[in-house]
């Protein structure tokens, strides 16, 4: 049987990354934390109708991808994997400790790389913490138990990045409807 050439291209992709993902796993899901965000972000901009691609954005997404959205999740199941073997409690401690403190953490890094001073990032994070929290635990709990429970530990970090896609889309809207309210506010 003959692939498709988008099939064959698919299954080479894949294979090449699973080599990288064994051989250097926290360095390629930066990178596929970093491209993920990046296009997430470049969608949600798109979708939104803008003229001009606002560059500053897709650089803080891409970073935050490349310094901390591959790295920070790989430790995190590398660690607790260690701890407990039951999916319930792994989910728990995802849920209840690690969102949080990771949420906060990316609304603050996000601004700080879009350029806000610590004053205004931090009045951000204020703004948009609990609604966005709140909603990553209603939307995404149901995704991250999936994750948690069926995907090897290998993938769970690219299962996340895939989850990431549509969370950056929805959290690059927040922070754009935050600026928005902002600049209202100053006038």
């Amino acid at each position: 049987m003959a692939f498709s050439k988008p099939t064959e291209m698919i299954y080479n992709f894949a294979s090449v990354y699973f080599q990288y993902l064994y051989s250097n796993p926290v360095k390629t899901k930066a990178i596929a934390s970093c491209i993920i965000n990046v296009l997430g972000n470049l969608i949600h901009q798109k979708l939104t109708g803008r003229k001009s691609i606002d560059e500053d954005r897709l650089i803080a997404f891409g970073l935050f991808g490349l310094l901390l959205g591959g790295s920070v999740p790989h430790y995190f199941y590398l660690y607790t994997r260690s701890l407990t073997k039951y999916p319930l409690t792994l989910l728990l401690i995802e849920r209840l400790i690690y969102t949080p403190c990771f949420q906060a953490l990316t609304l603050y890094i996000l601004a700080r790389l879009e350029g806000k001073s610590h004053k205004a990032s931090k009045e951000q994070l204020q703004k948009l913490y609990w609604p966005v929290l709140l909603a990553n635990l209603k939307y995404l709990t149901l995704f991250q138990f999936i994750n948690v429970k069926y995907v090897p530990s290998m993938l769970r970090v690219l299962i996340l990045d895939l989850i990431s896609f549509i969370w950056s889309i929805y959290l690059t809207n927040e922070c754009k409807k935050a600026s928005v309210t902002d600049k209202k506010s100053k006038k």
